[in-house]
């Protein structure tokens, strides 16, 4: 990989580029940019923004990726699911939640929101975050509510499969 990359059409020339330095550009670059251009294209603002807030409720890794202003928007969304006061409270929730999930052992090895439900099942622990448990059942139905988002996951699919290929 570290020789230098021939370029096929004009082989007798010089390229001055290492094929390593080939492969990221010219075609691990492309094909990333290809990708990004399909979701963007299956996925609107909205879709977008709600998956990307709800990775923020994902139990993997100690919830690495927990970000409470994220959450805090994407509660946004469910304005008919919680009242003013709802929200505001459950602002303060996230707070406390994340301080008690992140103490409990049981809580560590999760790598699902199907997971993560269980377990708080499982512990009482939705008695003692209610507003975060509803928050969570929300976020478990979303992708089965939305068919759109189904039907991109599918097309993602299509797509992967065929740029592997």
């Amino acid at each position: 990989m570290e020789e230098e990359f021939v370029d096929l059409k004009k082989p007798g020339r010089r390229t001055n580029i290492t094929n390593l330095h080939h492969c990221h550009v010219e075609c691990f670059y492309t094909v990333l940019d290809m990708q990004i251009q399909e979701f963007n294209d299956r996925f609107d603002k909205i879709n977008t923004e709600l998956l990307g807030c709800t990775v923020s409720l994902i139990p993997f890794g100690s919830f690495h990726e927990f970000d409470q202003s994220k959450l805090v928007r994407l509660s946004e969304f469910y304005l008919e699911d919680f009242c003013s006061m709802e929200l505001i409270s459950l602002k303060h929730q996230l707070g406390i939640y994340i301080d008690n999930i992140r103490e409990d052992k049981r809580f560590a090895d999760l790598e699902s929101l199907g997971d993560l439900a269980r377990v708080m099942m499982e512990t009482k622990k939705h008695l003692l975050h209610p507003l975060v448990y509803r928050f969570l059942k929300l976020v478990l139905t979303l992708p089965v509510v939305t068919p759109i988002v189904e039907r991109c996951f599918s097309a993602m699919k299509i797509v992967k499969t065929t740029l592997r290929n």
